[in-house]
Parts: C-alpha cells; sequence; structure tokens
C-alpha cells in the first residue's frame, strides 16, 4: 500500500512515522506540504491511497483526477467528511475511510477551556499582566457552578462535554435526535427550550442541511442575555454575521470558536504576514469577549496517536478485503 499523505504538519508525520515502524512495515507513505487541489491531486499516480485532512477540498474534479491516477482509497485523518465529493467517490469507485472517533476528549476539553478562557476573561488578564498592569478592572466572571449547561449534539464529544459541565456542578441539558442513555444526568429537551434556558451553549453536531447556520438572528434572540456561546464542530454551524449583530447588542457574555465561518485559508497556516481577504476573521478577534482558536481542539498526543493508528489500520484492512464498515464513508451518510 502506497499512500500519498497531503497537507503535512510536522506532528503528523512524527506521529504517523512511529506507528509505521510497528505494525504497519508494508505500508509507504510520502509526505506532502501542499493541500490536495485539482493540480496537486494528479501526483497521486502510481499510489493507492491519498491521505487528507478535515480542511482539504476533494470535490468532484479532485475525485475525477484520483480516479484517473488509479487511486482506490481516500484516508480521511478526521471525522468530519462534509470536505469530500461522496457522490463523486462513489460514481469513481473509490473507497473513502475516516476516523469516526479519536479522542472525543481532547474536543471537549479543548471547549470546557475556551468557556472557562472568555469567561473569566484569561485572554485579556494574560495580555494586561505581560504589561504590568495588574489591574482587576474589566475581568469580572460569573461562576459556571450551579448554572445550565446546553449541549447541542451528544455524540462522543458531547458527551464528554456533558460529563465535564456535570463535574463543574452545572445542570446540564441537551438536544439530539438519538438521546444517550449513559448520560442518566442529563436531561434531553427541545432546541427552544434549550435556547432559552442554556447560560453555556457549545455545539457538537454534524454540518447538515438541517445544521447549517443553526445559531442565526432568530436562534440567538431565544437566547439567553448573557449567555456563553462555545463552537468547536464546524464553522458553518454558525451565521458569523447574525452572530457579530449578536455581539454588538451585547447578548453574549463571551463567545469561544476553535472553528469559524470560511476558515479554510487559515486553517493550520502561518498567514501573520498577509493581508486576509475576508474581515470575518479581524471582526471576530475586534471583540474584547471573543476568543477565536485556530482549529486545534483536536491537538493532543493522545489523539494524534489515535489518528494515525486507525487512519493506518485503514488502509491495511482495506488492502487485506478487510473494511471496517464503522469507518465508511458512504453517499446516503
Amino acid at each position: 500500500m502506497k499512500i500519498l499523505f497531503y497537507d503535512t504538519k510536522a506532528y503528523d508525520k512524527e506521529s504517523f512515522d512511529e506507528n509505521l515502524k510497528e505494525k504497519y512495515k508494508d505500508i509507504t507513505i510520502d509526505y506532502l506540504v501542499g493541500d490536495i487541489n485539482a493540480k496537486t491531486a494528479a501526483f497521486a499516480k502510481g499510489y493507492d491511497a491519498v491521505c487528507v485532512f478535515v480542511a482539504s477540498n476533494v470535490d468532484s474534479a479532485v475525485i475525477k483526477i484520483l480516479s484517473r491516477c488509479k487511486v482506490r482509497l481516500i484516508l480521511l485523518r478526521c471525522a468530519g467528511y462534509n470536505n469530500v465529493d461522496l457522490k463523486a467517490a462513489a460514481k469513481y469507485g473509490i473507497t473513502v475511510l475516516r476516523v469516526p472517533a479519536y479522542s472525543p476528549e481532547a474536543v471537549a476539553e479543548h471547549s470546557i477551556a475556551l468557556a472557562l478562557a472568555v469567561n473569566r476573561k484569561i485572554h485579556k488578564a494574560y495580555i494586561k499582566v505581560r504589561e504590568n498592569n495588574f489591574s482587576l478592572v474589566g475581568l469580572t466572571g460569573r461562576n459556571l457552578y450551579g448554572k445550565t449547561a446546553g449541549i447541542i449534539g451528544t455524540g462522543k464529544i458531547g458527551a464528554s462535554m456533558c460529563r465535564i459541565c456535570n463535574g463543574l456542578g452545572m445542570k446540564v441539558i441537551a438536544v439530539d435526535a438519538f438521546p444517550n442513555k449513559n448520560l442518566e444526568f442529563v436531561e434531553y429537551t427541545d432546541m427552544d427550550t434549550l435556547l432559552k434556558e442554556s447560560d453555556l451553549i457549545s455545539l457538537h453536531c454534524p454540518l447538515t442541511e438541517e445544521t447549517y447556520h443553526l445559531i442565526n438572528k432568530e436562534s440567538i434572540a431565544k437566547m439567553k442575555d448573557g449567555v456563553l456561546l462555545i463552537n468547536t464542530s464546524r464553522g458553518a454551524l454558525i451565521n458569523t454575521q447574525d452572530l457579530i449583530g449578536g455581539i454588538r447588542d451585547r447578548k453574549f457574555s463571551g463567545v469561544g470558536l476553535d472553528v469559524y465561518e470560511e476558515e479554510n485559508e487559515n486553517v493550520f497556516e502561518n498567514r501573520e504576514d498577509d493581508i486576509l481577504e475576508t474581515s470575518i476573521t479581524a471582526r471576530l478577534l475586534s471583540f474584547p469577549n471573543v476568543i477565536v482558536t485556530s482549529h486545534q481542539g483536536f491537538l493532543t498526543n493522545e489523539a494524534l496517536y489515535a489518528i494515525a493508528i486507525t487512519t493506518l489500520e485503514n488502509a491495511y484492512q482495506f488492502e487485506r478485503g478487510n473494511i471496517i464498515d464503522s469507518n465508511i464513508v458512504k453517499e446516503e451518510a
């Protein structure tokens, strides 16, 4: 099995190379720094598979080229797959495999870190103290203990977030089409109730046609004044223009975003010397009660190890005709 690895970062290469030494010696990986697109897809000629990440745009044009290159497998080293044209993959007979769960705790812990940081003004305090300003003005937060956490989506990551919030002494309510029976302390409710009652709202659902712009002008209007909003799932779950309007109207005490709309040009890249094409990021960062991080919720040693192991196992089993059913991404998914 020969794999061409796109959009390689140092931590990717380290974690994959370390695991290749063990069980997967028959797998060869060549690493590219650049991401996959209609030009770079042709580099996959002679390879059995390509490995891409969450920001890679694997559209129909890319998949058509991969088919011409005789690529049989697209390995997603992530859980999300909305960046892949599954109809095109099915048309050309290319299998798509993903990592459905690598470290839900990593993302959930980052979610609560964002909530705690923006609530207690850690970002502002850090900057002030570095300038020898030890004034407490502007740093007042609120206790999360005794407040209500509203969790939208209680899959593995959402469930972990529920447990953390419960451990902080919060009442936990949630919305999910398939309630998690292992979360006996969670009160499942409808969306309107969650929006109206929650002091903290955290998004942990996939991006679908139904959830696109789930958070918008109408849903924001139903929220409590002073609510904390956290998103570590997909940027397009939130209508950014409506969010900015809500921030300006002082609806939110704090907003923590690890993902946001139009982030693809920024994600995982150093653009400190660039003039950004869109003002969305700059506008979000201009608000004192907003923290934006760089899509790093997954980035722990444990998660990187799990991603590497699952991706390599997917390739290993595919080559032997033993595809792991739960990891297959199908058109009807």
